[in-house]
This record gives C-alpha cells, sequence and structure tokens, in this order.
C-alpha cells in the first residue's frame, strides 16, 4: 500500500480535496474520534460469518465481537432510498425518494436543501471523504457528494458498475471529484487503497470522517478468479461468486483496520458497519431466518446486519436488540463527535448514543418502509413496538391486501393476525396514509428501462451539467 501511495504525488492529492478544504475550528482529533462509516451493498442477514454464515468474513467477525452488534437495525429496501436517509437522518418519503433508485437516466437526485452528515462534521473540524457508491443523483454537478460537504469523493455515481471496467451502460463511472479516472483494478481493491491513502495522507490536526460505501456485494456478480476458486466449497454457482465478493470485501476491511493500527489510531476510532438493504435472493445472498428479501418490506429486505466498533469506548461483545434505523446514524454519529446535526429541517431519527453505550434500550415510535419495484405493486409497511402492518396496494386495480405480524412471537412473518386485530390494522393503516403524504407533490417514477430515446453518455463525469 505504501507503493500505492508514493504513485499519488502530494500536489495530487491536496487537489483531491484532502488538504485544501477550509475546516471551521474544532477541538482536534485528539478530542473527536475519527469516524469510518461502512456500508455494504446488498448484504443479506446469513451473509455475515456471526450469523453463521459460510462465507468468511473474519474481519467483520473481529468487529462484531469486539464491538456492539444490533439485532435490529433497519434500512430501507432499496439502495437510494437508505443512502438518503442515511445521509440526512431523514425519512427519504419527505423529498420525494422513497419508493424507488435513481436510475441511470434519472435527472434528479436527493434535494440540495438538504442537508447531510458531513457538512455537520465539517462543523466540527473533520476532514471528510466518501469513497465508493453515491447513487443520489448525478445529471447536475452541484448533486454529486464533492459539492455537498465531502472534501474527496472517489468512486462511482450509479446504482451499480462493472466491477473490472468501471462502465454503466457502456460509459465509464469512475471518477476524483468530478475528473474521471482510468485505472485498472477490481472496484473492492481500489476503495481499500484509495481509503489507505485517505488515512495515511490525513491532515493529523484533525479528525477524519470516512464514508466508505461498497458497490460489493450488489451485482453484476463478478469476483476476482482466485476469490472465487476459494469459495470451491459452495455449489451454488451464484452463491460461489457473490461469497468470492464477500470474502473480498472483508478482505479490504481487514486491510483498512490494519492501516488504522499501523498508524496508531484504532483506539481514536469509531467504525460502524452495516447493509443498505436485505440481500438480493435471486443472485446468490441469504437472509435466513427472514421473510424474503431485498425489494421488499418483509424483514428479509429491511433488517440488516449491523454493528458499532470503538475500543475502549463501545462496550465490547455486546448484543443490542435496540430497535434502531438508518436515519439514526447521522444524530447519533453528530453525538459521539461532541455536536448536534446542523440540519435546519426536523430529523425523523434519534440519537441513540447513549443507549449504545448503556446498553438501556429506548422505546422509539413508530418506523415506516415504503417500495415500488417495477412501478407496478406498492409495499408499505410500519412497525410500532412489536407489530408490524403491510400493505401492499395494486397499481392497475388500486386492490388493497393488509397484513398484520407480531415480531416479538413470529419475527419470520408466517402469521397473518390481520382478521384478529381490525382496529389496529385500521390505526397503522391511517399512519401509513399520513406518512405517504409527506410525499412532495412531484412524479418522480422512471421506469425500469431507459426510453428509446435516451442517450447514455461516453463518460458519466463528464456528463454532469451546471
Amino acid at each position: 500500500m505504501s507503493a500505492d501511495l508514493d504513485s499519488v504525488s502530494r500536489r495530487e492529492w491536496l487537489k483531491a480535496g484532502l488538504g485544501l478544504a477550509a475546516a471551521q475550528p474544532g477541538r482536534g482529533a485528539a478530542t473527536r474520534p475519527n469516524i469510518l462509516l461502512i456500508l455494504a451493498d446488498d448484504l443479506g442477514w446469513k451473509d455475515v460469518g456471526y450469523h453463521g454464515s459460510e462465507i468468511r468474513t473474519p474481519t467483520i467477525d473481529r468487529l462484531a465481537s469486539e464491538g456492539v452488534r444490533f439485532t435490529q437495525f433497519y434500512s430501507f429496501p432499496l439502495c437510494s432510498p437508505t443512502r438518503a436517509a442515511l445521509l440526512t437522518g431523514r425519512s427519504p418519503m419527505r423529498y420525494g425518494l422513497a419508493y424507488s433508485v435513481v436510475r441511470p437516466w434519472s435527472p434528479y437526485g436527493l434535494p440540495l436543501d438538504e442537508h447531510i452528515i458531513p457538512q455537520t462534521l465539517k462543523g466540527l473540524g473533520y476532514q471528510t471523504a466518501l469513497l465508493g457508491k453515491w447513487h443520489l443523483g448525478h445529471a447536475n454537478r452541484r448533486l454529486l457528494p464533492h459539492a455537498r460537504g465531502f472534501d474527496l469523493f472517489y468512486g462511482h455515481v450509479n446504482g451499480n458498475i462493472d466491477y473490472f471496467t468501471h462502465e454503466r451502460e457502456g460509459a465509464i463511472d469512475w471518477q476524483r471529484n468530478g475528473e474521471t479516472v482510468r485505472e485498472e483494478g477490481y472496484t473492492t481493491d481500489l476503495l481499500a487503497r484509495e481509503a489507505v491513502r485517505f488515512i495515511t495522507g490525513r491532515d493529523r490536526s484533525r479528525p477524519l470522517f470516512l464514508y466508505l460505501a461498497f458497490n460489493a456485494p450488489h451485482t453484476p456478480l463478478q469476483a476476482p478468479q482466485e476469490a472465487i476458486a476459494a469459495c470451491s466449497h459452495i455449489s451454488d454457482p451464484k452463491r460461489r461468486i457473490y461469497a468470492a465478493m464477500v470474502e473480498v470485501m472483508d478482505r479490504a476491511i481487514g486491510t483498512i483496520l490494519r492501516t488504522l493500527e499501523q498508524e496508531g489510531i484504532a483506539r481514536d476510532t469509531l467504525i460502524m458497519f452495516l447493509s443498505d438493504n436485505g440481500g438480493p435472493v435471486n443472485a446468490g445472498a441469504r437472509n435466513d431466518p427472514l421473510r424474503a428479501g431485498k425489494a421488499t418490506v418483509f424483514e428479509g429486505g429491511i433488517r440488516v446486519p449491523a454493528l458499532m466498533w470503538w475500543p475502549g469506548r463501545v462496550p465490547a461483545g455486546r448484543v443490542s436488540d435496540q430497535v434502531m434505523t438508518v436515519q439514526d446514524v447521522f444524530p447519533t454519529l453528530a453525538s459521539v463527535a461532541g455536536g448536534k446535526p446542523l440540519a435546519t429541517k426536523p430529523l425523523d431519527g434519534e440519537d441513540l448514543w447513549s443507549a449504545i453505550l448503556t446498553g438501556r434500550s429506548v422505546k422509539r415510535g413508530d418506523l415506516f418502509f415504503a417500495v415500488e419495484p417495477g412501478n407496478q405493486t406498492r409495499q408499505l409497511a410500519v412497525r410500532r413496538g412489536p407489530w408490524k402492518l403491510i400493505r401492499r396496494i395494486e397499481k392497475s386495480t388500486g386492490q388493497r391486501t393488509d397484513l398484520l405480524f407480531h415480531l416479538d412471537e413470529d419475527p419470520r412473518e408466517t402469521t397473518d393476525l390481520a382478521a384478529k386485530n381490525p382496529q389496529l390494522v385500521r390505526e397503522l393503516g391511517d399512519e401509513l396514509e399520513r406518512w405517504q403524504a409527506l410525499h412532495p407533490r412531484c412524479e418522480i417514477f422512471t421506469t425500469l428501462g431507459p426510453h428509446p430515446g435516451w442517450v447514455p453518455p461516453r463518460d458519466w463525469a463528464k456528463a454532469a451539467v451546471e
């Protein structure tokens, strides 16, 4: 890794944004922890070793055993809604990103008036970087992460790319702060290399915030041949490649963890790891024993592996049943950094830092989820305590189906109790309708495939307009 670092000049590194960002005065790295937020893409519940998977994830397992792992952590069913909620602390229903994802031909993204994590942390003196997948708007340069509080953005703007060619729709989608980067390598390894550069090339007078958003193990199912061969014990061919992708990601996290240790800052660093949604069961993932997977509001689509690690601060080996969502990450990390979100709009997430440290669970209000894959059947869900209502609406007919589950007694969601609890179904259904009414008066849906007249760009970085 040191040779890779030497290959990038100090001038180029500063130009990327690490040293030139003008941070507001903070108390310095000595009193604020470094924060490493790691987001896996499409990682299923049963796809980590500490959940009993055959996939080998020794680094993730180590972080889980030395930190706090969450049994009831919720994301949204798809990539873009989760990433939006993660960064804003606000429900994606409020700004029109709740139902689907930003497609390559979508002109919209996360609204510019939404305040996000790096903006608050920069105000607390942090240097900030996003390495990996953005997926929150790419048609205009003002939508891109390096225009929104990240000193450095290195990665791609679309939902998925080829892991080796770094292309989407035949065009390269790999950049550093708006400038296309043409380089060889498997994206997971390249992100690990860039993370090492960021850590070792940091301004040592200030803490760092690194949002590492892997595109693994999202499709396309691609991995280095040696990694696939190492998973020969898995008979299913999709599962074998998927497992190899996860294992390479775990190895990358291990490289970064060793760098933190070598730099002497591991004990001054909080690591949070989670998945952006449940695993796609048709692409090699497993969510057992949870029902269904990605693009559904069943538990397999929204309850995800998640953990927090900070030696000497976060209790080692704790298993937390605290109900937590991606919306809670922003206020919680702001509290870790000794501040509060600077957002002027109301947050839907809560600061759960005290609950994580003490182990005393905080009662949550209603939690809402939605997805509309394919623009055909809208799925909605609300969780209130142990109760969870799922509502499915057929777009063509308007037909509505309600399912009610008691998650404490039926975590697999096998027994529908709606007929036995009509009053509760009505109450929760009314709450779902009130939540849906938060959606702005706009039409944001695009087809799963592009309009016949859409022309893909030759270069995604150059395609963004002012």
